[in-house]
């Protein structure tokens, strides 16, 4: 079996999905159109295709095999949230060189258009190239000032000239003053890229706290239940887990890994902590229930509250919510789409049957 077919969800599903142009089922499948050789998204707004001249593959790479060229409407390439070489080249060079200020100018020379550069940020980050590296060279200063810098050099080494500027910036990035940083935990986030659209990932010393989609409406409220229930300071960067997540990510969707072993820190109530635990217990390839979790945890008619504490968890994937169903084995509600959990599911499943022994 190809775990690459094997993840498609059923025919008259995508066929459905392309018609109305679904957003819902972006990066689940593309669609490849025999009579023009090109392939799209499935919310692009071209004329549709009959049916009948279609064909759908679960990668953009797979399309390009067969012989399809991108849509220039749509840019399905994009839509695979794979990070263009020249912004990764980018950020390359901002590891490099953190402190490097990246005018307009020199980002001419380096060959980036600035505008192009900052409609890229504004999509993927939500915020402008410069915007973020502002707030990243603050996430610096943040860790500075914990490990017992001075507000002073801190302020100076993030290339503010005066105190109050540094403070005023500070305070609007952290919702917090650089007197309190001492206090506050530092929660580095990223973007990733994955073959179900971008995630952002954040991860404190201590392990991940939250990977998301990127468009899951509940995010901007999770992050500022972070911010202010639980003291973290949130700006860009990187760290061990991140990286870790990011490399575990990649081999999961490949069908490589079916166990996360990255570092998790799981901020909530002791009843959320503990639907968390067990869904960490939930094997790769298999489902369970809101009632058989309840049950599980000796409290047989705490279902609604199960399935409460399971769309607050902010680990998607690594702590497999999507393997949560309905008794009647409805899909139920998922935080990132149900398409997207049917993806998982099938990706599972598939990956699971292709280790399993043959039977003679």
């Amino acid at each position: 079996m190809n775990i690459q077919t094997a993840v498609l969800p059923p025919h008259a599903e995508m066929v459905r999905a392309m018609l109305e142009r679904d957003t819902a089922y972006e990066g689940v499948f593309f669609t490849a159109v025999k009579t023009t050789g090109i392939f799209c998204r499935p919310s692009c707004t071209a004329r549709k295709p009959k049916p009948e001249n279609v064909e759908f593959f679960a990668h953009a790479d797979e399309c390009l095999t067969a012989g399809y060229r991108a849509c220039l409407r749509c840019k399905p390439l994009d839509a695979a949230a794979i990070a263009p070489d020249w912004v990764q080249r980018l950020l390359n060079a901002v590891d490099a060189d953190p402190e490097l200020r990246w005018s307009d100018a020199q980002l001419l020379a380096a060959g980036i258009e600035p505008l192009k550069l900052r409609r890229w940020f504004k999509q993927h980050f939500g915020m402008t190239f410069h915007a973020w590296l502002r707030t990243r060279r603050l996430g610096m200063a943040l860790g500075g000032i914990r490990q017992g810098t001075s507000i002073d050099h801190a302020a100076f080494d993030s290339g503010y000239e005066s105190l109050s500027g540094f403070r005023d910036a500070f305070q609007k990035s952290f919702h917090i003053t650089p007197g309190r940083a001492e206090q506050s935990e530092p929660l580095l986030f990223t973007r990733l890229t994955t073959p179900l659209g971008p995630m952002i990932a954040m991860a404190e010393r201590r392990g991940l706290v939250l990977l998301e989609f990127l468009d899951r409406p509940a995010l901007t409220g999770e992050v500022e239940a972070l911010q202010s229930r639980y003291g973290y300071a949130v700006a860009p960067g990187h760290n061990a887990h991140l990286q870790q997540i990011e490399k575990e990510l990649t081999a999961y969707f490949a069908g490589k890994l079916n166990v996360f072993t990255v570092p998790l820190h799981l901020p909530g109530s002791e009843f959320s902590r503990q639907v968390w635990a067990a869904l960490l217990q939930i094997p790769y390839g298999h489902t369970s229930t809101y009632g058989a979790i309840a049950a599980g945890l000796g409290k047989p008619g705490a279902s609604r509250a199960v399935g409460l504490a399971n769309g607050h968890n902010r680990l998607s994937i690594v702590v497999p919510c999507h393997r949560v169903i309905g008794a009647d084995g409805a899909l139920t509600g998922y935080g990132g789409g149900q398409p997207r959990k049917a993806f998982l599911l099938r990706l599972e499943n598939a990956a699971l049957q292709l280790t399993q022994p043959l039977a003679f």
